[in-house]
């Protein structure tokens, strides 16, 4: 049982920490709501679910080999924290559907975590401290454990972006606020870059 616990604690570290997903999980929140930011929410969760069980079935030994690998992936996470932080930045804060926006997809969700250097930290430092060895078992109770409280820890920020969400009914507010959260992914991109 205290595997399953110090297994639990990592999860919820690794995910309910501020990264480049829970950002946009906060802004999707507050600009379209709880329900339709849930498919940014499953998609995410999915996607470094994915992420994980790769990792501890073998992508791991891949990329030891193969180092271009992390860095193709490094440069691919800054340009798409750019590219989110411009689109954040660009936001006129409308909220009547000037040019209808749509919330970010499950694919997004989803690429946002192959693309984020946080999550491949997350899913090497975890599979390296709970199933080096690659056991399955150990990774599908390590993936399937992760999983529910990486779902629970991004809704989180949906859900206060949501509830902010209420206070930025104002163009201006609304703006302001994405021009903040895309600050922050600027740094995130920033840090990626000279780390």
């Amino acid at each position: 049982m205290s595997v399953q616990l110090s297994m639990a604690a990592f999860a919820l570290a690794a995910s309910i920490s501020p990264g480049p997903v829970n950002l946009v999980a906060l802004s999707c929140g507050a600009r379209y709501g709880l329900r339709a930011s849930l498919r940014h929410v499953t998609g995410a969760t999915l996607g470094f679910t994915l992420l994980l069980l790769a990792m501890g079935l073998g992508l791991q030994q891949l990329m030891s080999q193969w180092p271009a690998l992390g860095a193709l992936i490094r440069w691919s996470g800054v340009a798409f924290l750019l590219y989110m932080a411009y689109g954040l930045a660009r936001d006129e804060g409308r909220l009547d559907g000037g040019k209808a926006q749509r919330p970010p997809s499950l694919f997004t969700g989803a690429l946002m975590q192959w693309l984020n250097p946080k999550a491949w930290l997350a899913a090497l430092a975890g599979m390296g401290a709970y199933a080096a060895g690659g056991e399955p078992g150990l990774v599908g109770q390590f993936a399937a454990l992760y999983f529910v409280i990486c779902y629970l820890s991004i809704a989180c920020w949906a859900y206060a972006g949501a509830f902010l969400g209420r206070y930025l009914q104002e163009p201006g507010r609304l703006r302001l606020f994405n021009r903040g959260l895309a600050l922050l992914l600027l740094g995130s991109a920033g840090y990626l870059l000279w780390a």
